[in-house]
């Protein structure tokens, strides 16, 4: 299973994920990964992405330490030893 981790301002949404460092969740995909994950957080795929499952804009995913490349589908290949993180994106001035 893949290592995911958030950044605290996610947690605050998800108080559930406030006593673990990281979660283990499985999937194909970043899509599957996001799935599964909202299987076990209810409401959390809701954050991290719209209404036809393109990431939302003030979210980010890198896997190991690149940006996902596909933002619209989700379909960046996952393996048991990736590790993914997400966490909102900063923007103003």
């Amino acid at each position: 299973m893949a290592t995911v981790r958030f950044t605290k301002h996610l947690i605050r949404f998800f108080p559930d994920l406030a006593n673990q460092s990281t979660i283990e969740a499985q999937g194909d995909t970043v899509a599957g990964v996001v799935a599964a994950l909202d299987e076990q957080y209810p409401g959390l795929a809701a954050y991290v992405v719209d209404e036809q499952g393109a990431l939302r804009k003030h979210v980010n995913i890198f896997l190991d330490d690149e940006l996902i490349h596909d933002r619209q589908k989700l379909q960046d290949p996952v393996t048991a030893d990736d590790r993914i993180y997400i966490f909102q994106a900063l923007s103003g001035g």
